[in-house]
């Protein structure tokens, strides 16, 4: 078990106390079960059926024919980063690509 100290009302003290002495069980005992009740309701709310379809909601949301154009949405028209929608290099890209270019084939030349 792990401890654990609580700041409670003095109204709350004399209340486990009765309730204790009344049930014949330590305090600590009944502070435990009143907790592990309370808690236990409280978690219950969410059974794993609804745990499953939350995690199914908030899943992957991708296009409808993503199955059949797979190959268009990864390399085709339908794609972020080629065909008519790739993005454009900016001059400061081409000038480092023609740099190392042009360092490698001096290098192959040499």
């Amino acid at each position: 078990m792990i401890r654990r100290q609580l700041y409670i009302t003095p109204e709350i003290d004399r209340a486990l106390e009765i309730e204790a002495r009344r049930q014949g069980k330590s305090e600590a005992r009944l502070a435990r079960e009143i907790l592990g009740k309370e808690l236990k309701v409280k978690n219950k709310s969410i059974s794993a059926a609804d745990a499953l379809v939350r995690m199914a909601q908030n899943s992957f949301k991708g296009p409808g024919d993503l199955s059949t154009n797979l190959f268009d949405y990864l390399y085709g028209k339908k794609s972020p980063n080629y065909g008519p929608n790739k993005p454009k290099l900016t001059k400061q890209e081409m000038k480092n690509i023609e740099f190392f270019t042009d360092a490698k084939l001096k290098k192959t030349s040499n």
